[in-house]
């Protein structure tokens, strides 16, 4: 596909240009308190002007703050917001139930699941998995699952699963999702397959609902180093991040800490694949930072996570493990 914006595209550049394909849409974003990615895909899309914009996050005081901005900035704008906390299985089956019940809400034209957590210290959440891979995926797969009445009820209804270039560490560990309980943990790796499982999940939405009129795209929005979720690493020469990928290697262009850059490029990714006509013919792909569909001969994109294979064999491991 041929790369129609500049590599410093931003998201509120897009959002200039899709203006009036985002006019009059309902959009709910995971993952919006302030300082997050998520607040700089809700805020740059609000001059959109949709009709209503949905901020979920386990913080609602965060999300309120968050609101307060769209509010301010665009009072045409409608928000609502939502509690949800991705690691617990009840609140998110909680806050799908809120959102199945509100009547004036018939529609959601784009589901962002965009919250997450990166390289955390190990821990087993109450429902039984590995904390990373609970909230950047398994929490996502229920919500998006509970509430795909509305989004299939849009015209061309669209679901984002944000990803990122460090899905190349580890595909899908099928035998040891727990890395045994701790013993084996390499906060790296878990992030990496958290991050696989939503290239896959994207792709496996849309071969089954691809006929019922649903879009699923996955993005990587490049590294951005000023947002809360890598506020507590270090990336300085020799320190952490880079110590760890040069460690793991493996991708094509070897490891080293990429270019960091702002928010607002950030978000280009986001916004492409929340409303890029062009992307209709394209359904499951992943994007690449930079709002363009990933190449696998130019980007770093592991075989396991655009596999079909393995997509058709994480969502029966992922329905199991959160009771659907």
């Amino acid at each position: 596909m041929p790369y129609p914006y500049p590599d410093t595209i931003t998201g509120p550049e897009l959002v200039a240009e899709y203006a009036s394909i985002i006019k009059g849409k309902t959009i709910l974003t995971t993952g919006v308190s302030p300082n997050t990615l998520g607040a700089t895909y809700v805020e740059s899309v609000a001059a959109g002007q949709p009709k209503l914009i949905i901020l979920a996050g386990r913080s609602l005081d965060k999300v309120k703050q968050t609101a307060e901005l769209v509010a301010k900035a665009h009072p045409e704008v409608k928000t609502k917001v939502l509690e949800l906390d991705l690691t617990l299985f009840a609140s998110v089956r909680k806050a799908a139930e809120e959102v199945n019940s509100w009547g004036d809400v018939p529609v959601i034209d784009v589901l962002v699941n965009n919250a997450g957590i990166m390289a955390v210290p190990y821990e087993i959440c109450v429902d039984g998995f590995e904390k990373q891979f609970t909230a950047n995926h398994l929490g996502h797969f229920l919500f998006t699952n509970l509430i795909l009445d509305k989004i299939l009820a849009a015209k061309d209804g669209r679901v984002v699963n944000i990803s990122s270039g460090a899905h190349y560490i580890s595909g899908i560990r099928h035998a040891d999702i727990n890395f045994d309980q701790g013993k084996t943990y390499e906060k790296w790796a878990a992030y990496a397959q958290s991050k696989t499982a939503g290239i896959l999940f994207s792709r496996e939405l849309a071969k089954r609902l691809g006929d019922r009129g649903l879009l699923s795209f996955s993005a990587n929005p490049g590294a951005i180093g000023t947002t809360h979720l890598a506020a507590h690493l270090d990336f300085s020469p020799g320190k952490d991040a880079e110590e760890t990928f040069s460690r793991m290697g493996g991708a094509p262009y070897g490891w080293q800490i990429p270019e960091l850059i702002s928010p607002e490029r950030g978000v280009s990714s986001h916004v492409f694949a929340s409303f890029d006509p062009v992307l209709k013919a394209h359904n499951g792909a992943y994007i690449e930072q930079r709002a363009r569909i990933a190449d696998y001969y130019v980007d770093c994109v592991s075989p396991a996570a655009i596999s079909d294979i393995e997509a058709g064999k994480l969502w029966p491991l992922s329905a199991k493990a959160v009771g659907l």
